[in-house]
């Protein structure tokens, strides 16, 4: 049975009024295997949900399955490919957790360079982070650029080094940092930082700073004169070099390493992290043999897919979801969802503790399913969230009254006039209330 409440030790939470609301929704929720209860009919399931999703006309397409038989019980245009904006997501978590594992941890090291320097060589990790720890975090520690100092200082004052130049290898990840189809407007106004191999809290200019999107140009250069600062406060003497290769073998003097990418894969499905989520797609090219590029990224995403077959209805041109070139059809979606649900892939299960609940976390939270028409899905819907210009979807599960396990996905909008998210909202939440069996 999937859990519909996160794991404390990972994922933001709600108040605590919130909180006990989630214990009395999730009494209802029966302990006993969801396959004995009743499977919905196709019938009354639409009676309660076309009318809600509009008349032939209307931009929505909508999908609803029995995640225990992945049987469709509501369709219209479920195997049309659709923009899925950050919906995308689901896919290249699936991805990762499937190849790399949900222990994985990426490395941040640090390096004997050429010349008596070193050279800092980033892994991909998207969460290194420059900021001091905080013990009220939601998720774990994330990797800490200041630690990887203090232990690079002390290892050169070891061999006597009190002064070096601080080159960086920023070629863990290849080819352009931003995607061809992507909005130019969209580093400069901080959706995410240029996609590169080495970056320190994500690239902010202020980091720190919630009020501020801004995001550095070039993130490894910005990264190695951040270590460079923190070496010389460690009592090593450091400038920031150039970009550089570390030599195979290079003896190494410091490394730190990321949050599992279960724990990765929750915070990017929770808050729709688009830097995080073109990291988990590089990383599956990796693992992949493939090259970690925008390109090599959306094969090997597809490769794993079809291996765990659901790619069918599949075409993604990056891992966060920003590319309008996105297809991916509502059933695909519902598919990926009830494979990450099922009790053969455990080790997918952080795809279904990431993603937001209704009402309370992530870009689920108020004030989204507090409205008559969606409030009393809050709690009870997990689902993941996508937003472009004209195009809202969401993504999910939900338990319906009977207490029958179901997987959704409602796609609106055509990318040329406004769509309303709060008539998927009140889809799912019509969904999670149903007694329709």
């Amino acid at each position: 049975m999937v859990k519909l409440t996160p794991e404390r030790h990972l994922s933001p939470q709600p108040p605590s009024v919130a909180e006990r609301d989630l214990v009395q929704a999730s009494a209802a929720i029966p302990a006993a295997d969801p396959a004995a209860a009743k499977v919905p009919s196709p019938s009354i399931l639409a009676g309660r949900l076309s009318p809600l999703v509009g008349g032939p006309g209307a931009k929505v397409s909508a999908v609803v399955v029995d995640a225990v038989t992945g049987r469709p019980l509501f369709q219209q245009r479920a195997n049309v490919p659709a923009t899925p904006a950050s919906t995308t997501k689901l896919a290249t978590s699936v991805a990762a957790l499937a190849t790399v594992g949900p222990q994985h941890r990426i490395i941040t090291q640090v390096v004997r360079g050429a010349g008596g320097g070193v050279v800092l060589v980033g892994g991909g990790d998207p969460t290194l982070t420059a900021l001091p720890a905080r013990p009220d975090a939601s998720h774990p520690p994330y990797a800490s650029l200041s630690e990887l100092a203090k232990q690079t200082a002390r290892s050169l004052k070891a061999s006597g080094v009190r002064r070096v130049q601080v080159d960086y290898d920023a070629s863990a990840y290849q080819g352009p940092g931003s995607a061809a189809s992507w909005k130019p407007n969209y580093l400069p106004d901080g959706e995410l930082a240029p996609v590169t191999g080495l970056t320190v809290d994500e690239g902010r200019v202020a980091p720190g700073d919630p009020t501020r999107k801004e995001r550095v140009s070039d993130p490894p250069a910005a990264a190695a004169g951040t270590f460079a600062r923190l070496l010389s406060r460690n009592g090593v003497a450091a400038k920031a070099g150039r970009a550089a290769v570390a030599s195979k073998g290079a003896a190494q003097l410091g490394a730190v390493r990321s949050p599992p990418v279960s724990a990765l894969v929750e915070h990017l499905l929770t808050e729709s992290d688009n830097d995080v989520a073109e990291a988990m797609a590089r990383q599956v090219a990796i693992k992949q043999g493939r090259q970690p590029s925008f390109a090599g990224a959306a094969q090997a995403v597809r490769q794993v897919l079809a291996g765990l077959g659901v790619a069918d209805g599949v075409l993604v041109n990056d891992g966060s979801g920003l590319s309008p070139r996105n297809r991916i059809s509502p059933i695909a979606l519902a598919r990926i969802v009830s494979l990450a649900a099922g009790p053969e892939h455990p080790e997918l299960r952080s795809v279904i503790t990431g993603m937001p609940i209704a009402g309370f976390s992530g870009t689920l939270r108020p004030p989204r399913y507090t409205g008559p028409t969606s409030q009393a899905g809050a709690g009870l819907v997990r689902a993941k969230t996508g937003t472009l210009a004209g195009i809202s979807t969401l993504a999910g599960i939900a338990y319906d009254a009977d207490g029958r396990l179901l997987a959704f996905a409602f796609m609106a909008g055509d990318g040329k006039g406004p769509v309303d998210p709060g008539k998927l909202d009140q889809l799912a939440a019509a969904l999670a209330t149903c007694g329709c069996g």
